[in-house]
């Protein structure tokens, strides 16, 4: 088992930069095969934290991307309809057909379709990326502790399915609603904030490496003063990066007032947004 230390150099060297708290996290969720929940603002790393953990650990990456009205079906598994449909017209074609027998034939692994939790199980090891599940409801809630809980679940035409060994879970939240205390009591915790400025210069400057210290340090300053803003989408990490990636790709060597004015679509996505930074001066300062 790797130590906190050396997990967060293998998230260094695949270019995942995480503070102490975060790797220590990791590493718990990791040794005791609990699911690790991430809460924070969007844009502080939350999802790009289970890629890298998938990446250094060599383990494959199963996505789970809630939203508002997901259920089992969409989540586990399905059963593949016209396939079947399919598969039922042709025993019909070939003649007289037992229907207890066809209906059988029916429900076997070659038409079940394995939605991210079921892959997960059957994939594990693996890390399982549950991503914005405060956009889920209550009972997908509900239904998730129990499949966490038991690392398994049971189909009834096929049996139970197990992992043998339980899938490195990583849930993320953007906070738009309050989850459950009996999920996160299932979980070990750890809240994301927006890194301080010596971090996300380091971010910038290691994802791309064209990136003066200079120009680094500006856009990181002036995506810190952005979020100061009201804004109603405030820039995460991603957005500093499409900034700074902007400015490469137009030849700027320095964030003055015209390259922040020229460039902000890179980094803020709405009008009012664009409007109260310009007001604001913000960039370029």
């Amino acid at each position: 088992m790797v130590t906190p230390e050396e997990l967060a150099d293998g998230l260094d060297r695949v270019g995942y930069l995480p503070d102490p708290g975060l790797a220590t996290a990791a590493h718990l969720a990791l040794a005791m095969h609990r699911p690790l929940f991430c809460e924070g603002e969007p844009g502080t790393g939350k999802t790009s934290l289970a890629h890298a953990l998938a990446r250094a650990l060599d383990l494959p990456l199963v996505r789970l991307q809630c939203h508002e009205g997901i259920d089992a079906s969409q989540a586990l598994y399905d059963w593949d309809f016209p396939r079947q449909l399919l598969h039922l017209r042709a025993l019909e074609a070939a003649g007289p057909v037992d229907a207890e027998a066809a209906e059988a034939s029916l429900y076997t692994r070659r038409f079940l379709l394995a939605r991210p939790l079921l892959e997960a199980l059957e994939r594990a090891p693996c890390v399982l990326l549950v991503d914005e599940v405060d956009r889920a409801d209550d009972e997908f809630e509900a239904f998730l502790l129990e499949v966490l809980d038991e690392n398994a679940v049971t189909i009834p035409e096929l049996g139970r399915v197990a992992a043998a060994t339980p899938p490195l879970v990583v849930l993320t939240s953007n906070r738009t609603r309050e989850v459950h205390d009996a999920l996160k009591r299932r979980c070990l915790y750890h809240w994301l904030e927006h890194p301080d400025l010596a971090r996300e210069v380091a971010i910038l400057r290691r994802r791309l490496p064209g990136l003066t210290g200079r120009l680094a340090g500006q856009v990181a300053a002036a995506a810190r003063r952005l979020r100061e803003l009201d804004l109603l989408k405030p820039p995460g990490v991603a957005e500093s990066l499409d900034w700074a990636a902007a400015l490469l790709a137009l030849g700027r060597e320095e964030l003055d007032a015209e390259a922040a004015a020229v460039t902000l679509g890179a980094v803020l996505k709405y009008r009012e947004d664009v409007q109260r930074a310009l007001s604001a001066g913000v960039a370029g300062r």
